[in-house]
Formats: C-alpha cells, sequence, structure tokens
C-alpha cells in the first residue's frame, strides 16, 4: 500500500512530539526562496520623474504587487510596506538598494512635509503607520556614516513634530493627553482609518479620529527613544535624556489608558469617549516590539497570544466581530480570520525582544507552513491569509485580493533566514 509523502511527514512529526511546521527544512522552502528571489525584478520599479500623479523619486523602489484582481496593481512607492519589503535585505548585498528606499521616504518627507501613504499627488493628505526612524536606525547598522545619520535623523525629527505632534489642520493629530491619531487632512474617519494601515477593520468601529490607537503611539515611543539613541551616538547626551524622558512620559500614559491587566493586551483607546475599545487585535504587541513593556506585562501578552493564535499563525484580531455578518457593511480584511505578513513580523520581533525564542519560532514556523502550502497548491504568495483555515482565501476586503506579495515575500525570506537558514532538522 503506498503511503504519501504527507502522511509520512504527519507520522514523523506526532512520532517527534513535533508538528509539520516544526519539521520544515531548508529543502522544503528552497522552490519558493528562489521564485521570491526571481519575483522581485517584477516588483522593483523606478521613476525619477514626475509623470502626472506618479511622483519621481531617485532611487530604485518595491512596489506591493503587479498581478493585482481587476486590472488593480500598483506602481508607487508605499509608506509602511517598504519597511515590511526590505526586511529579507538587511545584509551588505542589499544595503545600497535598501539605503536608496530610505532615501526616497526622506526624499518625499522633505518635498510634501509629510511621507505620504505612497508616492502619487493624490495621497499627500494622509500618511501610514511611521517606521522611518526605525529604517534609519537598521541602514546605519548597515552603513555606519554619523554625518549621514545626522542629517536622515534631522528629516524624521520634521516628520515628528510636523506630521505625528502636529495640533491643527492638516495633521491634527496630537489630540489626548500628548497621545496622537491616525488623521486626513480631510478629517473624515475612514480616510484616517486608511492611514492606520488597517483599511478596513473593526478596531475603530468606523469612527478612526475618534481613538487614539495603541500601534502608532508605540511607533512614536519608538521615535522617541531612537532620537534618544541617535543623540547618544552624535555625543550629545543632554539632547538623549529628553528624549528619554518623552519617551517615558508617552508610556506611562499609555499604560493608564490602554493596557488591561485583566486581559492582558492594550487596548485602542477612544478619547472622545474616554474609554476603551472593546477590540482586541494584534497592535497590542506593538508595545513590546517598541521595548516599552514591563517584564510582568510581557509574560502577560505572552498568555494572550492564545487570542490569536490559529493553525494558519495570528489572527489580526481576536474573534470575528456581529459586525461582520451584517449585510452591507464595509467589508473588514484587517480582522478575524485573516492572518498579515507585517503583524507576524511585529510580533515575532517582540517575542524575541523579551526572550520568549520558542514562541516566536513556533508562530514563525505556523506562517511560513501557511506560505508554502498555499505556495505549493497554488503557485503565489497572497496579501494575507485565512489563518483559522489556511486552505480557504482570506477574507476580502474593500479593494480586489492581491497576489505578488511584496511584505508577505519578504517576511517568508526573513522567517527562513532566522528559522530554517543552519538550523534544518530534517
Amino acid at each position: 500500500m503506498k503511503v504519501s509523502a504527507r502522511k509520512l511527514i504527519k507520522h514523523a512529526a506526532e512520532v517527534l512530539g513535533m508538528t509539520e511546521a516544526d519539521l520544515l527544512g531548508a529543502k522544503e522552502v528552497q522552490p519558493a526562496r528562489d521564485f521570491i528571489d526571481d519575483y522581485w525584478k517584477k516588483l522593483t520599479c523606478y521613476h525619477p520623474k514626475d509623470d502626472k500623479t506618479l511622483v519621481g523619486l531617485p532611487y530604485p523602489y518595491l512596489v506591493p504587487s503587479v498581478e493585482g484582481a481587476d486590472h488593480f496593481s500598483f506602481n508607487e512607492m508605499y509608506y509602511w510596506d517598504s519597511y515590511f519589503m526590505v526586511q529579507g535585505m538587511l545584509d551588505e548585498e542589499h544595503a545600497d538598494f535598501v539605503k536608496g528606499v530610505l532615501e526616497n521616504l526622506l526624499t518625499l518627507m522633505q518635498r510634501f512635509h509629510i511621507v505620504p501613504n505612497a508616492s502619487r499627488t493624490y495621497f499627500t493628505g494622509r500618511s501610514q503607520p511611521p517606521f522611518l526612524t526605525t529604517m534609519i536606525m537598521e541602514v546605519y547598522k548597515l552603513r555606519p556614516d554619523k554625518v549621514w545619520l545626522e542629517k536622515a535623523i534631522a528629516i524624521a525629527k520634521e516628520e515628528y513634530d510636523q506630521v505625528w505632534t502636529g495640533t491643527h489642520q492638516p495633521n491634527w493629530r496630537q489630540v489626548y493627553r500628548g497621545l496622537s491619531r491616525y488623521y486626513d487632512v480631510n478629517a473624515l474617519h475612514d480616510l484616517a482609518e486608511a492611514e492606520s494601515g488597517w483599511d478596513m477593520t473593526t478596531r475603530f468601529g468606523r469612527k478612526a479620529l475618534n481613538y487614539v490607537p495603541v500601534d502608532l503611539n508605540a511607533l512614536l515611543y519608538k521615535y522617541e527613544v531612537d532620537f534618544a539613541e541617535a543623540s547618544r551616538i552624535l555625543g550629545n547626551e543632554t539632547m538623549a535624556k529628553e528624549w528619554q524622558t518623552k519617551a517615558e512620559k508617552r508610556k506611562h500614559t499609555m499604560d493608564r489608558l490602554m493596557w488591561s491587566n485583566a486581559f492582558g493586551v492594550y487596548f485602542d483607546y477612544n478619547y472622545a469617549k474616554e474609554r476603551r475599545g472593546t477590540v482586541i487585535s494584534l497592535a497590542t504587541y506593538y508595545p513590546m516590539w517598541a521595548g516599552m513593556v514591563s517584564r510582568k506585562q510581557a509574560k502577560k501578552l505572552v498568555k494572550s497570544l492564545k487570542k490569536f493564535e490559529e493553525r494558519g499563525g495570528l489572527t489580526a484580531t481576536s474573534v470575528q466581530q456581529i459586525s461582520q455578518f451584517v449585510p452591507g457593511t464595509t467589508p473588514v480584511q484587517w480582522a478575524h480570520p485573516n492572518g498579515w505578513a507585517p503583524l507576524h513580523f511585529i510580533v515575532v520581533e517582540a517575542l524575541k525582544r523579551y526572550g520568549y525564542d520558542d514562541d516566536a519560532e513556533r508562530i514563525a514556523r505556523k506562517w511560513l507552513k501557511a506560505n508554502l502550502d498555499w505556495f505549493n497548491k497554488h503557485g503565489q504568495f497572497l496579501e494575507k491569509y485565512n489563518v483559522v483555515n489556511p486552505d480557504k482565501k482570506p477574507t476580502a476586503g474593500v479593494y480586489p485580493s492581491q497576489i505578488g506579495f511584496g511584505w508577505t515575500n519578504a517576511v517568508f525570506e526573513r522567517f527562513c533566514q532566522d528559522y530554517i537558514d543552519d538550523r534544518d532538522i530534517v
């Protein structure tokens, strides 16, 4: 009687007390990695001059996808996508390219006084989750240059001051006890939600302007500690202490307003009603990623993984909301049962930062397995996955589901580097 290779693998995993994801090795992932390596050529664009609404940029960059459904595709550069898309390229071979991607973002900030959602003139009314200082510090580690660091950090400080802590139009984001919200120059809830990158989600109940979100403010805490670190590198200890004080103040405010000891998670805060939101989402791990949680909070956050963890990885929100089933409502894709590459990366890095290496590897391997199974069956990577039922398509959003896909490819490669390379157990 013939026995399928899949059944043999499952049996071997059971005997060893492991999952199939645990048994993934270099041989299994190599075809997918080769596909990704070759696919970057398709996702690389270079447009040095303005072309109608497309903004010219000085260096080549990556787009999220080129094979969208219904003729929906990209040739512009996106802000937070760019951070995640370079995660498999933080090495000497790709250092110049990664630095060029960052320089494009700095150029956009200097020209438009905002890092836009994407390099289109019609996207300059809003931004996306801010990762500028994180990219700067990662590039500095690849290419140590204090003169360059001082210039880059100065531009990031302009973004912090003018955009993320602005108190009036066109950047009315800092609204409550020193905390900031997502915004759009048109002051519309749905467009502010688009700035969050979670377009669309159940987190804000279609009232994004009323919330100071946990992920955004954790990112701004990260800016403040990055400014402190850069100040120390540049020899200004006084400035470093000032930025560290700002960071500690933000942490204290976030803990008081957003942290729930009972639930073991952070909630977005509805400042208009002065109460916490009710949706538990993976945004709760941004403070852990940023290094702003205590060891006691970290332990609770690790226990809270069970709220999200499914066969294919982590769901964006812990449960499906009743509103998701109401006919005629706006489709939400940043919610249960969907999982997303950037959120898996944030969570895995958060776990590693606090020494929960086994949990980090378990989550990373589940995500790798879900991605790989889909690739082996369909020959493609997706923008998002149904992690509850990985064999099924993900829940659709307000725009057609995309294949390709930049940040999925990058996080897959990064997880292979971290958990497959030199650790082949098969």
